[in-house]
Formats: C-alpha cells, structure tokens, sequence
C-alpha cells in the first residue's frame, strides 16, 4: 500500500507542473473553442500569461521568497560532535561519468553545503541518503546514497566519516530511517532552501528538531523581466514544495 501511494502521490504530482497544466489548458481550449469560442480565448490568454509570469524572475520570487525565507544560511561553529545529514536528490546513472558529475546541480548544490557543514565542527559525520530511483536498480551501489556518498570522497572527506542510507524514497523515509538509527542524536539536516520548511515539518513531526542548513536558494534579484526557461523550472521546484507540503499534510491529518 505504501508503495502504491508513493506512485500515486508522485503522477499526481507531475500532472500538476506547469507545462502538464498548460498542455491539458491548451487541450482543453481547443475542444471548446468553436462552441464556446469566448471561453477558449480567456482561457488561452489564461495560459499565455501564466506562462509569462512563471517564466520570469519575478514570478520566481513572488513564488520562492515564501519558501526560502523561512531559514536562513547556517554558518554556526558546532562546539560538539555532529551529524550533518544530506537529503537526497537526483543522479545520473551513466557509467562513464565521475560520482561528482553524476549529481545533479540540486544534489551537488546539497552535498557541496553538506561538506562545509562538517568543517564547521570537529569529529562530525556525513550521512547520504537516497534510493536509486528505480526499483529494478535495488543494489546499493545504484543508490542516490551511494554516488553522493563516492562524490564525497572526491571532495576529500574520509571514508570514515561518511554513512549512507540507501533505501530512503522521500523525506518521510529519510525522517523515520534517522530516528531509527540515531535516535536523539543533534544533528544539521541540509537541502534546498524551497525544501527546507516541509522538511523541518517532516522532522518535528517525528520527534526530531535538527539545526537546518538550507542551500540552493534560487530566488534572484535579477531584472524581473527577463524571460528563461530555467525559471520556469525553479517555478516548477516551488510549486512542487507546496503540493508536498498539501501531501504531507492530508497524509497526517486525513488520511
């Protein structure tokens, strides 16, 4: 059953991304459009000016800025030993391409924080986390832990200093998993900036309360104007956080 809404929540989440929306709008539009004609036209225009404003810095902030706001950058000496765990993210599964170049930028953007954190602080570990994405891809070394955790090593932390968790889906695993394993230890929680707030939900709601370390801020002060497909994609991070926070909530409320 677990399983089966992990799917669930994931393709309900891909048809509610920006270009999935406009496409089933355009669709939509066109099917009405030589009965109802007037309606169609609102609702292309709709489209085309949702599409503008999300393609654009400013409809980035206005919709990041709520998100990233809520933590700031975590520069504070760790006075004790430590445990700064990354949440994990994508990779590339190409057999020709270094650990650290299999990351993805959010992933890489997540571990480089990660290993500042550490130096922070004396005698602290790194934990990696993440599955491989695929279930017929169970073998550890597969894991989105695994090649974070071999990136590490490239950066110059010891092995000794590394532990993975392999077999986390999402950030309700990742919480459950370090409850398990390390119950009240203090510890730093690294991820995205827009992540971060319904990452730390995640974590209180076990029981955990970890000193947040956010990164990979994508709000910008750039011209407002400017049109880019990349903002549209950080458009796209930002509404995903808050479908998961919608999620995150109807699971521990309803359902």
């Amino acid at each position: 059953m677990g399983d089966i809404m992990f799917w669930v929540k994931k393709m309900a989440s891909m048809l509610m991304m920006p270009i999935s929306v406009f496409i089933i709008l355009l669709l939509f539009s066109m099917v009405i459009l030589y009965r109802r004609p007037t309606a169609a036209r609102i609702l292309l225009s709709s489209v085309i000016g949702l599409l503008l404003l999300l393609s654009s810095q400013l409809g980035v902030n206005l919709i990041v800025a709520p998100l990233e706001q809520q933590y700031s950058v975590n520069s504070e000496a760790v006075e004790h030993e430590c445990i700064v765990l990354v949440l994990g993210s994508g990779h590339s599964t190409s057999p020709d391409l270094p650990p650290l170049q299999k990351l993805s930028s959010t992933a890489l953007a997540r571990l480089m924080e990660g290993v500042r954190q550490l130096q922070l602080g004396e005698h602290c570990t790194l934990v990696t986390s993440g599955w491989s994405g695929d279930e017929s891809l169970d073998q550890v070394e597969h894991s989105h832990a695994y090649i974070a955790a071999q990136a590490a090593l490239e950066l110059g932390v010891s092995e000794q200093q590394i532990y993975q968790q392999p077999r986390a889906k999402d950030t309700i695993e990742e919480a459950l998993w370090f409850k398990q394993r390390f119950a009240d230890a203090p510890f730093r929680i690294v991820t995205s900036a827009t992540h971060m707030p319904r990452a730390m939900s995640i974590f209180h709601q076990q029981g955990l309360y970890p000193s947040p370390a956010p990164t990979d801020f994508i709000a910008r002060d750039g011209l407002w104007w400017r049109l880019e497909a990349e903002n549209l994609y950080r458009c796209q991070r930002a509404i995903h956080e808050y479908i998961g926070r919608l999620w995150f909530w109807l699971k521990t409320h309803v359902l």
